[in-house]
């Protein structure tokens, strides 16, 4: 085909749109969804390597030829387990010169006691002078003095012969052994550069994980959160552990921002061994059946007027349908406030809250007044209790999120959702309602307030759809309803 007969078939059939002939029926400018019941969990997730809590490096005290090593990388050691034996001759004869030595130093003390005793007898009748009784004294102090000499002499002799036998420090898994049968090992304690390293070891019972994430997500992050672990080696078989601590200094490489996050991870089996790779993933929240809808129903103030564009709604009646919403919500309140017990309030950033049934001023207002005192990590230092009495007021402080009131805690439950507006199908009519948002997954949000299951809400394009739209049209009428350079034709 030429190219000016594909040109003209094209405009053929672009004609009947762009020249007003009958256009086909256009598409619904929304969809219907239902609100249903689901589960919404919240993960990050990120990549790490295992590694051991404490990693001990062993040396040895003595010096000399290795005669012995009892040990082999991955044997399980006991605290106190025999390792490495150095050559152990020197110290032997030293221990026996000592010995010998305490011997001596035990006669001598034994024969100036005698002498000190005659000597005292003897100036007792004045057959001695006082110069020879004071030096029979003499002779005694020195003795026993030489005696304290000797015992020390044996003791560190004996410590000495005892380091030549390099045992555990404590129970764990020799990872790495640095030496051989034959090999000259200089001290730990008495050489400059430190000595060898003659094993390392350490305990596996519980690892670590040094995992990076993302400054997006860390901060919906805390201490304690639970962690779900996958290995390549055991693909089937996931691992739990909780997050330990969050590192303060962010790590920026090629202009990507993240975080440190140490996860502990019991390992009573040995499974995990350091350097593996592993995949970790922090449950941030989960909700379980739950009123939920999707997030493309949601609709803040700033897109609320292209939503009632395309529904043909006025936004006068779009207001008039929230204001009614919110009297009858008040009216409900306050009848309910009447005929129930007293509600007690507390003072929240300015404004006074009331507060659910259960719940006094007396022990929320504290934990309120640590909770703005105390900045983004107030709710990490809370107690169980705080906690609790926090998850209470969730419903009642509401979220901050995009379009929601901004006022409520900035973490734990309450960094999620917010205030938000929806179109909902009322008698088969697009009606606003104000609902409040929990726990997203993303795709979905949890409803707390304004909707139940089975209500129909609508899907609707976004604001910066439309507005793309609005400018399409908007060109094609300054061209006249026409193609420029293209003139019509009968």
């Amino acid at each position: 085909m030429k190219p000016l007969l594909r040109i003209v078939i094209g405009v053929a059939f672009a004609a009947p749109i762009l020249w007003g002939c009958k256009e086909p029926p256009l598409p619904p400018a929304y969809q219907l969804v239902t609100a249903t019941q689901r589960d919404i969990v919240v993960s990050a997730s990120a990549k790490g390597v295992i590694e051991p809590v404490k990693t001990v490096e062993v040396k040895s005290k003595a010096s000399g030829e290795i005669t012995e090593v009892a040990v082999e990388t991955g044997d399980d050691v006991t605290r106190g387990q025999l390792m490495v034996r150095v050559d152990q001759r020197v110290p032997r004869n030293a221990l026996d010169q000592a010995e010998a030595d305490l011997d001596v130093a035990r006669a001598q003390l034994e024969n100036a006691k005698s002498q000190l005793a005659r000597a005292t007898a003897l100036y007792g009748s004045e057959s001695i002078t006082q110069t020879e009784f004071e030096a029979a004294n003499l002779t005694h102090a020195n003795a026993n003095a030489e005696l304290v000499r000797a015992q020390r002499s044996v003791e560190d002799a004996r410590i000495a012969f005892e380091d030549t036998e390099v045992r555990a420090p404590a129970r764990g898994i020799v990872l790495e052994r640095s030496v051989e049968v034959g090999t000259v090992i200089a001290s730990a304690s008495r050489d400059i550069s430190g000595g060898a390293v003659l094993l390392r070891m350490a305990n596996l019972d519980t690892v670590q994980i040094r995992t990076l994430v993302d400054e997006m997500d860390i901060g919906k992050i805390q201490s304690g959160l639970a962690v779900t672990i996958t290995v390549d080696a055991y693909p089937n078989q996931p691992f739990e552990g909780r997050v330990l601590t969050i590192e303060p200094e962010a790590v920026i490489d090629q202009n990507v921002t993240t975080f440190p996050v140490l996860v502990r991870v019991a390992n009573p089996s040995s499974l995990l061994r350091p350097g593996m790779n592993a995949e970790v993933e922090i449950h941030v929240g989960r909700r379980n059946d739950v009123v939920a809808i999707p997030n493309a129903a949601l609709r803040t103030q700033g897109d609320m007027f292209a939503a009632a564009q395309v529904l043909g709604l006025q936004m006068d009646a779009v207001n008039e349908q929230l204001a009614a919403q919110r009297e009858a919500s008040d009216e409900a309140a306050s009848v309910e406030m009447g005929n129930g017990p007293k509600v007690s309030t507390v003072a929240f950033r300015g404004q006074q809250v009331e507060l659910p049934q259960g719940l006094t001023a007396d022990e929320v207002q504290p934990v309120l007044n640590k909770l703005q005192s105390g900045g983004p990590q107030a709710f990490q230092s809370m107690t169980d209790d705080e906690r609790a009495i926090m998850r209470q007021l969730r419903d009642v402080l509401g979220g901050p999120g995009r379009g929601g009131r901004g006022n409520a805690p900035p973490a734990g439950d309450f960094e999620f959702g917010g205030q938000y507006v929806v179109f909902a199908m009322i008698q088969g009519h697009p009606t606003a309602m104000s609902i409040r948002t929990g726990l997203t997954d993303l795709d979905f949000s949890e409803v707390i307030d304004g909707l139940a299951v089975g209500d129909t809400v609508l899907v609707l394009p976004s604001a910066s759809l439309v507005q793309s739209q609005q400018e399409f049209q908007e060109r094609m009428q300054r061209f006249g309803g026409g193609i420029p350079g293209v003139q019509r034709s009968n």
